[in-house]
């Protein structure tokens, strides 16, 4: 990158709200999301917003797209990738000091250990580690915790489970916090499956897993009879069993990082377009 384009870059990134837009569009990378959905995680005027995107657009660190009458905007991974090797390779010289290397090697020889985070904790991620849990033929520890947990799991989710072979008499919600204690495993994967957890603001997981977004919308939010709720959360544990199933069969002891982590952002983008054609 170019001196002076890491200068408009970085000029930009210096006003507070667009450097929060930056940051929640890195959260659904290499996804885009719609402005209504930025404007209100992060709670800003819609002509504000507008602003910002215009800024991130002109200096490319953000890039738009139409998709019918909806209009998305993502964050351009290669010119982010240009702006932080210049930081870290130009600006620090690669300073091991400055900026420790990622881990050696990139998955473990025991267990993975995969979480998927949402933000109560009572559907999309307990199914999801119902199924990670039973797919995974023992190669996958499976946690799952929530923002804003509730106090007990969904009936029609457990019904769900239940119907589909899946044990839950040890399954709970439970906050993000009780996995970020010292004593807690290290993660190799953590996923959110839910928008709300992906432009809330959860700090970092420590040992660099590889991160995805799975988001599906809530099923505790669909209305109708019993029967046509239960349809829509039978019809989430059916997109996540998807996502799931193309997960378990990726040959992770032989990918890179870099490959590991296209192949993830590969599965959510192209299980939501499967499931917006259903």
């Amino acid at each position: 990158m170019e001196q002076s384009d890491a200068t408009q870059a970085f000029a930009t990134l210096g006003q507070t709200g667009r450097l929060s837009v930056f940051r929640l569009l890195m959260r659904f990378a290499p996804q885009g999301v719609r402005p209504t959905e930025i404007a209100q995680a992060l709670d800003l005027r819609p002509n504000t917003l507008s602003h910002y995107l215009s800024d991130l657009t002109t200096c490319g660190l953000v890039t738009q797209r139409r998709d019918g009458r909806s209009l998305y905007y993502a964050v351009n991974l290669p010119s982010a990738h240009a702006l932080v090797s210049y930081l870290v390779l130009d600006l620090g010289r690669a300073r091991p000091d400055l900026f420790p290397a990622e881990r050696a090697d990139p998955m473990p020889d025991t267990a993975f250990n995969v979480l998927f985070i949402c933000s109560g904790n009572s559907a999309r991620s307990i199914f999801a580690e119902a199924l990670m849990r039973d797919l995974g033929n023992g190669r996958f520890n499976a946690f799952s915790a929530g923002l804003n947990p509730n106090s007990q799991l969904n009936p029609f989710a457990l019904d769900v489970l239940v119907r589909n072979g899946h044990a839950t008499d040890t399954m709970r919600s439970k906050h993000v916090s009780e996995l970020q204690t010292a004593d807690a495993p290290m993660m190799d994967f953590v996923f959110t499956v839910c928008d709300t957890s992906a432009a809330e603001d959860c700090p970092p997981w420590p040992g660099q897993p590889i991160t995805g977004h799975w988001g599906l919308p809530d099923p505790v939010k669909a209305t109708g009879t019993d029967a046509e709720r239960a349809l829509v959360f039978a019809q989430t544990y059916g997109a996540l069993r998807r996502r799931i199933e193309a997960f378990v069969a990726l040959p992770l002891e032989s990918l890179s990082r870099l490959s590991l982590q296209a192949r993830v952002d590969a599965i959510g983008t192209q299980a939501d377009l499967k499931d917006k054609s259903q």
